[in-house]
């Protein structure tokens, strides 16, 4: 090689590393918006989940999908998101779509209102597009899938929402929850349907009676599973896993092998069962139900357990008990453009608030575990079609009801567990709408200081003075059990919602919903399993 071929090899090396340099650095600097899906590099990918507070686990899985267009999903459920209004995807959608599209079993924590059903209603419709037409032989071995959730509410909730989404795809979706005629549920489900929605309890019922089987439903959704454990459904959402086919499972040690070999081949069929698991809080009895019942499960985790959304002002205001209806009225008066849901606690609550409400000139609605299924569903109707300006409601309204443009939710009266406060809170602040969630704090609230100071701190909501400085805001309280005998005291009323060890003589004393009224109030903070309708017993150690 002369000297001059020489010069114009090591010009051209030198001009191909600057045109390498400028490409990388160009990379760099994008940013993944700007970019195409096959421009993303890793660095993108992470920034993205960073972005949207997206973690995940679970061995290899696919990449989430930033738009709708990217996800390899049929035509039918597009055009039905399209007209849905879904204009992008959320969080948890984006994440855990295109790993339900593999057919790999998902446990999803993601905030409420964040879009959960969407995330697991997709990949259903997409696994049932694979299987034979719903024909009268066919439907004699039962639904293809089975969504549980922990109350009638939520469960129509979900029917609705699956609706819509199926809506170009003519499956038959039933719902079988309490409150409603078995016969006329049986009658549906003998028929056949593809997609079977319903709370545990009445899904067992129509097992026993022979209405349906569920010889090939191998796609399951535990909704809300926590709220499912904590109010004491825990044996029937065990029964129920165990009526169907263990033959479809997947063989515990080739899980992952059989999950990798998917994720090459961009698809897994129609083989193996797929369970979701999804909520906002994903404690301990949740997992131990996870580990039974789900195989190498992608984990999707938007944000923080348990944490509320950013998109939720919280105004907690300390206040005198006597000065509430004072002050929800002016609270209510600086909202005059929106509904509003207000929280209490019990039946007799739910009644003082509604005819405050509607002494004040307001429409109002309630709703409470006493009132029948039809008068429920009215007051749910009435309230979604803008017939009444305020819901007041106990937690039965709590978890899964979404009411569209609600800017506003209250807390008359303080829930004893951060969970429910979590919950009801949410009904606000949903599908990138901002909310205010204004809560009235009293003295007697003081079981759910120490962990409300926290969340508020966590989500950099302000802290009410009073809050910050008291004593119970600033140790956690520990709690043991009291066996024995039931101390009564007309004075003190303890709503107790947490699930402990009693001696048998006292269990069977306890009637599960019932209200009593205990020698001591005590602190419910730190107690094992929130949530449960068992009465509970405790003191301070």
């Amino acid at each position: 090689m002369t000297n001059t071929e020489r010069r114009a090899a090591e010009d051209k090396a030198r001009r191909d590393d600057e045109a390498y340099d400028r490409e990388e650095r160009k990379s760099v600097q994008s940013h993944w918006s700007d970019k195409t899906l096959g421009d993303m590099n890793e660095r993108d990918w992470r920034i993205f989940r960073e972005d949207f507070s997206i973690t995940t686990k679970g061995g290899r899985l696919p990449t989430p999908m930033r738009t709708w267009d990217e996800a390899t999903m049929p035509e039918q459920i597009l055009r039905a998101i399209q007209k849905v209004g879904y204009d992008k995807p959320s969080p948890i959608q984006m994440a855990s779509i295109p790993i339900g599209l593999l057919k790999r079993d998902v446990i999803g924590i993601a905030e409420t209102g964040s879009g959960k059903t969407c995330a697991f209603v997709v990949p259903m419709l997409a696994y049932i597009m694979e299987l034979p037409k719903m024909t009268d032989e066919v439907a004699a071995a039962g639904p293809y899938a089975l969504i549980m959730a922990p109350t009638r509410e939520l469960a129509q909730q979900i029917e609705e929402e699956t609706v819509k989404f199926a809506q170009y795809l003519d499956y038959r979706v039933t719902s079988v929850v309490g409150g409603q005629s078995i016969e006329d549920q049986g009658f549906k489900l003998r028929r056949g349907c593809e997609i079977v929605i319903g709370t545990p309890g009445r899904i067992i019922d129509v097992i026993e009676r022979r209405y349906t089987v569920l010889q090939q439903c191998n796609y399951i959704v535990l909704d809300e599973a926590d709220r499912m454990i904590d109010m004491g459904f825990e044996p029937q959402v065990v029964s129920v896993m165990e009526s169907m086919s263990a033959d479809n499972l997947k063989p515990m040690d080739e899980a992952e092998k059989i999950d990798g070999a998917g994720l090459e081949a961009g698809e897994q069929g129609t083989r193996y069962r797929m369970t979701y698991m999804f909520s906002a809080t994903m404690p301990a009895s949740v997992e131990r139900l996870a580990r039974k019942y789900l195989r190498n499960p992608a984990v999707v985790n938007i944000g923080s357990a348990g944490k509320t959304s950013d998109l939720i002002k919280q105004v907690v205001q300390w206040v005198d008990r006597n000065n509430k209806p004072k002050q929800l009225e002016l609270v209510l008066s600086q909202f005059p453009d929106t509904q509003a849901i207000v929280f209490v606690n019990t039946k007799k609550a739910v009644d003082h608030v509604y005819n405050l409400c509607h002494k004040m000139g307001y429409s109002v609605g309630g709703i409470h575990g006493g009132k029948s299924q039809d008068q429920r569903e009215d007051a749910l109707k009435g309230f979604k079609a803008g017939e009444y300006d305020i819901l007041v409601a106990t937690d039965v309204a709590g978890r899964g009801i979404d009411v569209k443009d609600i800017d506003l939710v209250m807390n008359y009266e303080m829930p004893f567990v951060i969970e429910n406060y979590t919950h009801r809170i949410g009904r606000t602040g949903r599908a990138g709408r901002q909310g205010t969630a204004v809560s009235f704090l009293t003295s007697d609230d003081s079981d759910i200081f120490y962990d409300l100071r926290e969340l508020l701190t966590n989500s950099n909501n302000p802290i009410p003075p009073e809050l910050a400085r008291h004593e119970a805001a600033k140790v956690r309280h520990r709690v043991g059990v009291v066996k024995g005998k039931l101390h009564v005291r007309r004075s003190v009323k303890w709503f107790a919602i947490l699930q402990v060890l009693l001696t048998p003589p006292t269990a069977r004393a306890l009637t599960r919903g019932a209200e009593f009224s205990l020698g001591a109030a005590v602190p419910t903070s730190g107690m094992w399993g929130s949530g449960s309708r068992c009465w509970s017993l405790g003191c301070k150690v």
